[in-house]
C-alpha cells in the first residue's frame, strides 16, 4: 500500500514538473514574440514614410487593391485618350455603385527610357489628368489618392508601361 502511494506521489510530482516546464516554455516564447513585435523598425522600412513627407500629395505605399481600370497614354502625352472612355465608365460605375465610400488610388507608370525625373513628372501628370476626369464626373476628391509615380520594369512593351491604374484601396 505504501508503495502505491509512493508511485502516485512520484507521478504527481512528475506531472507538476512537466507542467512547470511547459508554463516556462510558453512564457519564454511569449516574451520573445513580444520583444520582436516591439523592436524598432529598420531604417529601410522607414524610407516610404520619409519619401511621402517630401510630397504630401502622393500616396507612397505598395500598390494593392482591386484594379478598376487601366488607362494607356501616348508617348510623352498626359492627355486622356478618347479610347479610355469605356474603361473610365466601368470604373465610375464600380466607384459609385459598388464602393461609394471607399478610397481609390490613382497610380501613374512610365517606362525606363529617357530622363527618369521627366518620366516621373509625366506619370504624375497623367494621374492628375485621370483624377480630374473622375472628379468632374462626380467622384469626391477626398476619396482619391495619387500614388508616387513608378517605372515599369516588367517584360511588357513601352506602350504598356505608359499607363495609369485606378484601384480600390484595401
Amino acid at each position: 500500500m505504501a508503495s502505491n502511494n509512493q508511485d502516485d506521489n512520484e507521478r504527481i510530482a512528475l506531472w507538476l514538473v512537466g507542467l512547470v516546464i511547459a508554463v516556462l516554455l510558453v512564457s519564454i516564447s511569449s516574451y520573445v514574440l513580444i520583444k520582436q513585435r516591439h523592436r524598432a523598425a529598420p531604417v529601410s522600412a522607414l524610407a516610404p514614410a520619409v519619401a511621402a513627407m517630401a510630397d504630401p500629395d502622393l500616396y507612397d505605399a505598395p500598390l494593392s487593391g482591386e484594379l478598376l481600370a487601366t488607362v494607356r497614354f501616348g508617348f510623352a502625352e498626359a492627355t486622356l485618350p478618347v479610347e479610355a472612355a469605356p474603361d473610365l465608365a466601368r470604373a465610375m460605375e464600380a466607384l459609385m455603385m459598388a464602393a461609394p465610400t471607399r478610397k481609390i488610388v490613382i497610380a501613374g507608370f512610365h517606362d525606363a527610357s529617357g530622363d527618369a525625373a521627366k518620366n516621373a513628372e509625366l506619370a504624375k501628370q497623367r494621374a492628375i489628368a485621370t483624377r480630374s476626369v473622375l472628379s468632374a464626373a462626380g467622384v469626391d476628391a477626398g476619396r482619391m489618392l495619387l500614388r508616387k509615380p513608378e517605372s515599369t520594369l516588367a517584360d511588357g512593351t513601352a506602350d504598356e508601361a505608359r499607363r495609369v491604374e485606378i484601384r480600390l484601396l484595401d
